[in-house]
């Protein structure tokens, strides 16, 4: 087996992928056709993929964000939310992951008339119609947008379908300008209803994003978080010798730390993947987890995210397994069911991944 082979076979778990950034371009082009949308590019699948991620990987967060002009165009009635859902799960399977959290703003798919509750129950159907075929696990985050007055509205609606497979809240978009604290309500909200928090913070905007997600917000996992790295103090030799406080808290709390590697090379979030703070975080015991982002955006997978790591930080099939068990403990389905998936499923697709290495090797 190629190590390519192995990553994928092994059982992997996604925490921070967005729905509308995953679309198939073959789907994006399809869907467009029935919903007479005129404006893309090419209708050649091949060169679709190959415009959406030259569109992304431009070191530019607001340009990384302008393929999604496109795809949100396209999922605009049910039969279309049903499918991009749907597809994304068998997209899992094929890919090895066991469990995705996947999320995505509701707000961007009433153009043509359909209200928030009828947007979020055909993205649940297309999932729990690919939980069935595929196997896979899932939960739905519904995002929030920092630009926009209507977070309390969401932060309703996501709390309308917690029994229905949405698992938590997220504020995404722009952070330059919006932050979170501006959207106090809408997680007090959530708060009291006892239920999930995600942030995107530290992505394009330096610590004081981080720390207002935590302390204003009371954020449970953090989006992307590169720059938790502002807050620790190097040697010369390149070695953490200091922390400071909010470093030093996420570190005791455990906070997860949702990390998309190539996709913040793509926005510019870090300048190059060797400077990824990823490495540092990772061997000073921070709760990182590694992540797709967008998968069309970025051009990439959970394989490949790890095909990543393993090449530029030099992880170990022990490293991913730990890695995957942090993203597990991290997830935001109930505690038993994250037990479940950790001593049902991915132990035992480790342990019978190594014994298949044993046998090839004598």
């Amino acid at each position: 087996m190629t190590k390519e082979e192995i990553i994928r076979s092994i059982p992997k778990v996604l925490l921070h992928d967005h729905l509308d950034g995953g679309l198939r371009p073959q789907s994006v082009i399809d869907l467009a056709k029935d919903l007479n949308y005129k404006k893309l590019p090419t209708t050649d699948a091949g060169e679709l993929g190959a415009w959406f991620h030259e569109g992304a990987n431009k070191g530019s967060l607001p340009e990384y964000l302008r393929g999604f002009e496109h795809t949100c165009a396209v999922m605009q009635t049910k039969d279309a939310l049903i499918r991009v859902a749907y597809e994304m799960m068998e997209d899992m399977y094929k890919d090895g992951v066991c469990y995705v959290e996947t999320r995505f703003a509701p707000v961007y798919h009433t153009q043509k008339g359909l209200y928030h509750t009828d947007v979020v129950s055909a993205v649940l159907e297309g999932l729990e119609r690919g939980k069935r075929d595929f196997g896979v696990g899932y939960g739905l985050i519904l995002c929030a947008m920092r630009n926009m007055k209507n977070t309390e509205e969401i932060a309703e609606l996501a709390v309308d379908f917690k029994n229905d497979g949405v698992v938590g809240f997220d504020l995404a978009g722009e952070e330059g300008g919006y932050p979170p604290k501006k959207h106090l309500e809408a997680f007090q909200f959530i708060q009291r209803a006892n239920f999930n928090i995600t942030i995107h913070a530290g992505e394009g905007f330096g610590k004081e994003s981080i720390w207002q997600a935590l302390q204003w917000c009371n954020a449970h996992r953090i989006g992307h978080g590169t720059k938790i790295i502002e807050d620790l103090v190097f040697d010369a030799d390149g070695n953490v010798v200091a922390m400071g406080e909010l470093a030093q808290y996420i570190l005791d709390k455990r906070v997860p730390i949702e990390v998309c590697l190539l996709s913040n090379v793509h926005t510019g979030a870090v300048d190059k993947i060797e400077n990824h703070p990823f490495g540092t975080l990772y061997h000073s015991k921070f709760r990182v987890t590694i992540n797709t982002d967008d998968r069309l955006m970025s051009d990439t997978t959970m394989t490949k995210e790890f095909m990543t790591a393993a090449e530029v930080f030099g992880l170990s099939v022990d490293d991913i397994e730990k890695l995957t068990i942090n993203s597990m403990k991290s997830a935001f389905i109930h505690h038993h069911e994250r037990l479940d998936y950790i001593y049902n499923v991915i132990k035992p697709g480790y342990q019978k991944m190594r014994e298949n290495l044993l046998s090839l090797n004598h």
